[in-house]
């Protein structure tokens, strides 16, 4: 067996999907374990892969860890195997900390975003250079490439990381509601007002690939025009700095995290 994965949540399934729908590996090579027998059943019937108990990881070349990380302390001792390397998408948990627990350095620490889900994850890794030895970064990158695109990063910036992209799907859907608020305070339909809404983030998005924010902004603000008030009202609640806050106190809770 090739790959196994370990949780099969939102995360976990989205990134078996991208496997799946970039035929990166065989459906035989792919093996799945979930928090119960059933759930295991269920998720490998629907996938087509292989149902896994704890005694068949041993099997596994690489294995994916998709859990939540205050899970992982209990998990570890019935997934630990010396001759597997081992890929972790948990928050907050860093390298040093799974190869303690696994009792084995070849460990590699992705974070993605819920984009995965949609196939436009941004993902970042850092790995042990004993998993960068065994090719097992190679295999990460190849598999988060499934789901978005992929950067290396120092594990230090990891936790800020994890505050400002991982996080950010969660602060931009409250950007977007706020926004439908706004639009149904001044008569617009709600359905109407979150669809607009919806539509005009990811358009932001698009063109913030090929302008600095700055740029963007300075466009739609015209001198005494409807924006700028806007843009006055945001300062005025200090937008900004709220969302800086979110960061670092998201930061803070990643660091946290590792710690219990």
């Amino acid at each position: 067996m090739k790959f196994a994965i370990v949780g099969l949540g939102k995360m976990g399934s989205s990134i078996l999907e991208g496997v799946l729908a970039a035929r990166l590996l065989p459906l035989e090579a792919i093996g799945v374990l979930d928090a119960t027998p059933e759930l295991t059943r269920q998720k490998a019937a629907k996938y087509g892969v292989r149902a896994l108990g704890f005694d068949d990881l041993a099997g596994a070349e690489r294995v994916l860890i998709a859990v939540k990380p205050q899970d992982f302390p209990a998990l570890a001792p019935k997934i630990a195997h010396a001759n597997t390397g081992y890929l972790s998408i948990m928050a907050g948990v860093a390298t040093r900390a799974l190869a303690e627990r696994l009792g084995n350095r070849r460990v590699v620490r992705a974070m993605p975003n819920l984009a995965a889900t949609i196939k436009r994850s941004t993902t970042v890794l850092t790995a042990l250079p004993e998993a960068a030895e065994a090719g097992d970064l190679a295999f990460a990158e190849a598999l988060f490439a499934t789901v978005g695109t992929v950067y290396p990063l120092p594990e230090r910036l990891f936790d800020a990381f994890t505050a400002m992209s991982a996080s950010a799907p969660a602060y931009l859907a409250v950007v977007a509601e706020a926004l439908a608020d706004g639009g149904v305070q001044m008569g617009i339909p709600r359905a109407q007002a979150l669809r607009f809404a919806a539509e005009v983030l990811v358009a932001t998005g698009e063109l913030l690939a090929a302008k600095h924010p700055a740029e963007l902004k300075d466009e739609v603000a015209s001198p005494g025009g409807t924006t700028i008030f806007g843009l006055a009202a945001l300062e005025a609640r200090a937008f900004r700095a709220a969302l800086v806050e979110a960061v670092e106190r998201a930061t803070r809770r990643g660091r946290e995290l590792g710690r219990e």
